[in-house]
């Protein structure tokens, strides 16, 4: 594959990024490169390989470790109220 003109300026608003006239070129030999490093993974033969999906994440007792975190972040406030932070008003 080939990164032309069309395709770049496709990718160009796709990652919302605008490259400078000077290195388009470049860029699109860098890009035509690492496409085409991707597509020797077509060449490979996986169809001996089995997928073994069989694994499952461990579990664990959900456990209450700190109750009383409300109050310790708050301790750490330069204000609070109630159980809330008291902060500057900034709309009216």
């Amino acid at each position: 594959m080939i990164i032309d003109d069309t395709l770049l300026n496709k990718l160009e608003k796709l990652a919302m990024i605008q490259i400078p006239n000077n290195k388009r070129e470049a860029f699109k030999d860098e890009l035509t490169e690492i496409v085409a490093k991707m597509d020797t993974l077509q060449e490979v033969d996986t169809h001996h390989i089995a997928i073994q999906n069989h694994q499952t994440t461990p579990m664990r007792e959900d456990t209450i470790q700190y109750a009383n975190i409300r109050d310790h972040i708050l301790s750490h406030a330069p204000k609070s109220q109630d159980g809330y932070f008291i902060v500057p008003k900034i709309l009216d």
